[in-house]
């Protein structure tokens, strides 16, 4: 059996932390080990916030211990698990954090910082007091299942939790659907199927009714599965659950197949798996345009809000002419317009193959189709299918006033998409997610979402899940890669360009740059 290493951290918060307000009250706040020294407590975010020397800023996450005093504390499990016996050092330092900004200059301060993800020492649940549910909320994504399986599996082999439901059809399963007893035998080839074992479903949040539910049935975990609306809800059931007093933890794994969840994250699951089944379609999409004169295979990708699956889909292709999305505006008509850069690659090629995501050219079609305004049950907006409405806008153009004949298929691949199983890369991406919400739940903390930032695991709090959506940044060097890439006109006037730019400075200002993918900033 290992032993439990002693090495110091890099840095000891304690130590290195200094006093900007009142304790929060009933004393010590958000850690295993807490700081000695009293922390910043922003009450009206619910926000913890610890400042440290050098600029140092800790954006901390709710603990039990922050509402609920005198809470007991238990060994932690695993250092009694033969699984885990050769691991030289089972639990991550209380006081490590993890840098929201990984480039910086030798006169930069140290900036935000995440607590980091991983097992503590001691635990706030003892194994069979632990009573875990699961709940998938939104749409469906690849990874869902997996997720599922390795809560599952990761409460049951890692910490000895015998009692685990799963909450059927979304937030509206806590009062008005059966329940299922979830174990690590019912749940242990899931990860090949798509979808989700438990359902799902959009809106149904009734707060007072979802934590009548947790609270008659005796549920002290809380593990929610869904997208930056779902996280909303998972914020609100939280603070009631505050409110109360109630030991439960409530812990977030952010879904956004299209990636446009949070700016802090540097990607969500699903997304590596979006992107490698896009790639069937624009394959699909490049046969059928080169196969016939002047062809034009257009596909429609997912993107309500942000493009980032049509252009890693498109730079992964590389057989992709233009690509469009919600964040670059375009036009049709015109000298440098969508219509002339058409007629322009099919005299040279002969064919092309056109990427739009969802979101785009939605300003366009507004007038014809009033629609814009409509919301699905989650507050998404509805929006009209930009792919239908270019095909035959194209099609129309080249109809009239005796130009070229063309033939275009346009090909949607969207349900397709979602309902696959994970891939290789995204499911060992829910693995690690799926474990460092058990790990963060078992030991106290709660109010919190799980993700990798610059490649290593965090908890950050729900209010940075939700507060911004990411997108791509058209004047970072990755769209201009893609621009080179497919050597499309921008269709950006000298006043978009500006516009672009001041926005990407305020993202700048004290935020990560939202076209961070993998870990690293893409550049």
């Amino acid at each position: 059996m290992g032993s439990i290493s002693n090495t110091p951290s890099i840095f000891d918060l304690r130590s290195s932390l200094s006093s900007v307000a009142a304790p929060p009250k009933n004393g010590n706040a958000g850690g295993v080990q807490r700081s000695e020294r009293p922390m910043a407590i922003d009450v009206k975010s619910n926000s913890k916030i610890v400042h440290g020397e050098a600029g140092y800023v800790l954006e901390d996450v709710p603990h039990l211990a922050d509402y609920i005093p005198d809470l007991p504390t238990y060994p932690n499990p695993l250092q009694d698990n033969p699984a885990y016996s050769v691991v030289k050092q089972y639990f991550v330092n209380t006081d490590d954090t993890v840098a929201q900004k990984i480039v910086v200059h030798k006169s930069s301060p140290r900036g935000t910082h995440f607590r980091r993800a991983g097992p503590r020492q001691k635990v706030y649940f003892e194994s069979d007091e632990v009573h875990a549910c699961i709940v998938t909320c939104g749409g469906l994504c690849p990874g869902l299942n997996t997720v599922i399986r390795e809560i599952v599996c990761g409460l049951a082999h890692m910490y000895g939790v015998t009692k685990i439901l799963g909450i059927e059809g979304g937030y509206r399963g806590f009062y008005a659907r059966n329940t299922v007893t979830l174990t690590p035998k019912s749940v242990n080839d899931i990860h090949k199927r798509g979808g989700t074992i438990l359902g799902t479903s959009r809106g149904g949040h009734d707060t007072s009714k979802i934590v009548d539910s947790i609270q008659d049935r005796g549920i002290n975990q809380v593990y929610i599965l869904g997208g930056d609306g779902t996280q909303k809800g998972a914020s609100v059931i939280f603070e009631e659950i505050q409110r109360r007093g109630l030991k439960v933890a409530v812990a977030g794994v952010p879904k956004a197949i299209d990636n446009d969840i949070c700016l802090v994250i540097d990607k969500s699951f699903g997304f590596d798996t979006a992107v490698e089944e896009a790639q069937r379609a624009i394959n699909a999409a490049h046969v059928e345009a080169g196969s016939v004169e002047n062809g034009i295979g257009m596909v429609k990708l997912m993107g309500r809000y942000s493009g980032f699956i049509a252009m890693y889909a498109t730079l992964a292709s590389r057989d992709v002419d233009c690509c469009l999305i919600p964040e670059s505006p375009f036009y049709l008509e015109g000298k440098g317009g969508l219509f002339e850069f058409v007629e322009k690659r099919l005299k040279e090629n002969g064919h092309m193959v056109i990427v739009v995501a969802e979101g785009a050219g939605q300003e366009l079609i507004a007038e014809s189709m009033r629609s814009m305004d409509h919301e699905d049950a989650s507050g998404n907006k509805l929006l009209l299918d930009v792919g239908l409405w270019l095909s035959q806008r194209i099609k129309d153009h080249f109809a009239c006033k005796g130009k070229m004949p063309i033939n275009l298929k346009y090909i949607d691949p969207t349900y397709m998409i979602r309902a696959i199983p994970a891939n290789a890369s995204d499911n060992v991406y829910c693995t690690l997610l799926a474990h460092s919400a058990i790990h963060g739940a078992m030991a106290g903390y709660t109010g919190f979402t799980v993700g990798p930032v610059n490649g290593r695991h965090a908890y950050i709090p729900f209010y940075r899940i939700t507060e911004t959506q990411n997108k791509v940044v058209i004047t970072d060097r990755m769209w201009a890669r893609l621009l080179s890439s497919t050597n499309q006109p921008s269709f950006l006037s000298l006043e978009d360009i500006e516009e672009a730019k001041k926005e990407d400075e305020l993202i700048d200002n004290g935020k990560p740059h939202s076209s961070s993918i993998g870990g690293e900033a893409i550049w």
